[in-house]
């Protein structure tokens, strides 16, 4: 068993290639592997080590909530100050325990940030969040009714805590976390610019070369933090050593969420709760341009994994890889597509996101490209419907789409072939204040967004069906871009392009309106 944990650890740096790297395997609070490899800095040539800080980026959630719950056993006390830092809301506000859980209905700060002109390595700080986060105006859903990750519900439950208790947020992690389970490097590190000893993260690939990524955001609750394997490996002690304890840190966050109607909900408290290998997780990863990272714990056989790459490989795969060797399985094949593909695959759209959805077939599945990155779905054994955490079954001339996790079920309206003629022009969304600008013609346009942060890079847009085009966003702010904004069109009695609803799986559903002729 250690013998082959021991190779899977090994295989890591071959097996994702990049500059540095650290991992470890818990079981019953003891370390069972432990290893890091490579390079902190490659330039100065500073290896990374088990004492090397990492930027744990979205992990940080957990710890928010962690901090919060501390100083506010029953968070409902706080659904004032919510409401006091959405001003211009003209819905009912979400409480707390919606921000808590992805249930806000809020459309992510990152993804607006995009829609208002941001340059992926622009600076964005203190007054930029606050002007986005105070000038929303709508939400996509009602608060409680869906999950969608939003980003700013971690800052903002951050700066609340912060406010309340008079105590600066990365004092009262180090205070009442950080020193309280061991963690005696982590710290908040909320200028993604630098980290204190000085590691890097990289962009790129073994093939193309990696470089340092610039990264000039300013996180605090929803991704600040930085801390070492060794503290991770602290992080994942404490778990362990608390799990019988429902008011421990980690019990509370870890315990069982609801949607507003009773449907369980799978994130909540900055945790998601999975399946791996059919085992029950908890856990989260984070990413930032040229830092990803994943830890769960799995209760039932009291294994925590954590894998840490300062660069762009997949560390919950690679967290995967390891919860394998350890258990002594082999990870499950998919069975292949049948030949030919099912009929029904193609392009739709969502009528109560106003979002596409391409259904694309794979040797093994088929690819959904409909939430922030494309997902990877088997497919039955005859090819009637898609099952796993997302179901796809083929409905007349629709496909019934189920996503469990967001609790979202819809059936998807199969796209009017065609491009639908000229879309050149410049659309106005008033709630944002922002534009998009389209140009072309005869079938080939490209399009830009822009507003208070700036002109946008031109994307040459994608068809879709009818009216419906892709604009991508490969690059953000964010490490995990929008991806695909959604653009439909909808035209007038003369037949030109009049309005336009525009949306990505993070922010859904703006209307932009034609200006001029």
């Amino acid at each position: 068993m250690s013998s082959r944990l021991d190779r899977a650890l090994q295989a890591l740096p071959l097996t994702y290639p990049g500059p540095g790297g650290a991992a470890a395997v818990l079981r019953e609070g003891e370390v069972l592997a432990k290893g890091a490899w490579g390079w902190a800095n490659a330039e100065a040539r500073t290896e990374f080590t088990p004492k090397t800080l990492f930027r744990i980026c979205s992990i940080t959630k957990q710890f928010t909530c962690a901090a919060v719950l501390d100083a506010f056993p029953d968070p409902t006390v706080l659904d004032d100050d919510v409401r006091t830092r959405l001003p211009n809301l003209e819905q009912p506000a979400p409480a707390a325990l919606d921000l808590f859980h992805n249930q806000s209905g809020l459309r992510d700060y990152w993804a607006i940030a995009m829609l208002q002109g941001a340059a992926p390595e622009q600076a964005f700080g203190e007054t930029e969040a606050a002007a986005i986060i105070g000038a929303a105006r709508t939400l996509q859903f009602a608060p409680g009714t869906r999950y969608s990750y939003c980003n700013q519900n971690f800052r903002i439950l951050s700066d609340i805590l912060q406010d309340r208790t008079g105590q600066g947020f990365a004092e009262r992690l180090r205070t009442r976390l950080f020193d309280r389970v061991g963690m005696e490097s982590a710290l908040l590190a909320a200028d993604t610019r630098a980290l204190p000893d000085g590691g890097e993260g990289y962009e790129g690939n073994q093939a193309a070369g990696f470089r340092p990524a610039i990264n000039r955001i300013f996180w605090t609750g929803d991704a600040g933090m930085a801390a070492s394997i060794d503290d991770m490996i602290a992080w994942e002690r404490h778990i362990d050593a608390t799990r019988d304890d429902p008011e421990a840190l980690y019990g509370r966050l870890s315990r069982p969420v609801a949607f507003a109607d009773g449907c369980p909900a799978p994130y909540g408290f900055g945790i998601r709760r999975a399946t791996e290998l059919g085992r029950p997780i908890s856990g989260h990863g984070g990413a930032l341009r040229g830092w990803r990272s994943y830890r769960f714990y799995a209760p039932a056989e009291r294994i925590s994994v954590v894998v840490l790459f300062n660069h762009m490989a997949d560390a919950h795969d690679a967290a995967i890889d390891l919860f394998a060797a350890v258990l002594g399985e082999d990870r499950p094949a998919r069975p292949p597509l049948p030949s030919p593909p099912p009929a029904w695959l193609g392009a739709y759209m969502d009528p109560e996101t106003g979002l596409s959805a391409r259904i694309e077939p794979l040797a093994d599945g088929v690819r959904l490209r409909f939430a922030h990155a494309p997902e990877e779905l088997p497919a039955d054994a005859d090819g009637a419907e898609i099952t796993g955490e997302v179901q796809l079954k083929p409905d007349g001339d629709g496909v019934l789409m189920d996503r469990p996790s967001e609790n979202l079920s819809t059936r998807l309206i199969r796209c009017a072939e065609g491009p639908g003629g000229d879309i050149a022009g410049r659309y106005r969304c008033e709630e944002l204040g922002a534009d998009i600008t389209v140009t072309g013609a005869d079938g080939v346009y490209y399009g830009a967004f822009s507003g208070f942060l700036g002109q946008g890079r031109m994307e040459l847009l994608n068809p879709i069906g009818k009216d419906v085009w892709a604009l991508p966003c490969p690059r953000a702010l964010d490490h995990t871009p929008p991806g695909d904004w959604t653009l439909a069109f909808r035209r007038d009695d003369q037949g030109r392009a009049a309005a336009a609803t525009v949306g990505c799986w993070l922010a859904r559903d703006l209307k932009y309106i034609r200006q001029g002729s």
